[in-house]
């Protein structure tokens, strides 16, 4: 959960960052040895290879498991996995795709999924759009984007992540009342995203109360990044957008 900054064996972490991409860096500090292991011996199970077909149902991803999901959640720019591991402990009843180009969060995700013997998970290492390409519609009941890279330089603006082509790549694949959920501590990137949802139009805030936004959903997990921008001043603001 952290700037939408992503590495995966088959599908994922092997071509050089692009100029168009919505996320920075690819890899910050030498992987650890535990990581390393877990990217090697893990990573292949959990890896989204869209070189293959897409399948009809979305579900087939996971056909490996003993009953099929309830719905299907999408997290894209997980960070070092916090909040998508959490949530797939919570719900084994659920299935989660979790998209991150950096690849020491990817390490960090991977190893805490075999750690916490999860099946209920599947990852992709590379720029999300592809995966939002390859996706079937209809096939996700909740995308999360949670403090994405915000791009703060007006040149770069066009490199955030909220955009008309990403926004309709979301309201393709979520279900009728599906939920699309935002969260930033950048005042200008939060203004942004509220325009163009609005914009959009197919989309509704779910705010009932004017203090809403400010507060997490359930099942929030706070990371160090977070922490770090209340301690900073930063005001966070949580936003949840049904499909019309």
């Amino acid at each position: 959960m952290k700037r939408q900054t992503k590495h995966t064996g088959s599908s994922a972490g092997q071509s050089k960052r692009k100029a168009g991409n919505f996320f920075g860096r690819r890899k910050a500090k030498p992987l650890k040895g535990a990581q390393e292991e877990a990217l090697r011996t893990h990573l292949p199970k959990l890896a989204i290879n869209l070189a293959e077909p897409c399948p009809a149902q979305a579900e087939a991803l996971f056909s490996a498991n003993e009953s099929t999901p309830q719905a299907i959640v999408l997290e894209i720019g997980f960070g070092g996995g916090e909040h998508l591991v959490h949530r797939a402990r919570l719900h084994p009843e659920l299935a989660f795709i979790g998209c991150e180009p950096f690849i020491n969060g990817m390490a960090k995700a991977v190893r805490a999924i075999a750690d916490n013997g999860l099946a209920n998970v599947r990852l992709y290492g590379e720029d999300a759009t592809g995966l939002l390409d390859w996706l079937p519609d209809g096939s996700l009941s909740r995308i999360d984007l949670l403090y994405p890279d915000p791009w703060p330089k007006k040149r770069h603006w066009k490199r955030r992540f909220v955009n008309p082509g990403n926004l309709h790549r979301f309201h393709r694949l979520l279900k009728p009342g599906g939920e699309f959920r935002f969260a930033s501590d950048i005042e200008s990137y939060v203004n942004w995203t509220l325009r163009h949802v609005f914009n959009h139009g197919g989309f509704e805030w779910t705010a009932l109360h004017p203090d809403d936004w400010h507060k997490p959903w359930d099942e929030w997990v706070s990371t160090r990044y977070e922490q770090k921008a209340i301690r900073e001043g930063r005001t966070p603001a949580y936003f949840i957008f049904r499909r019309r």
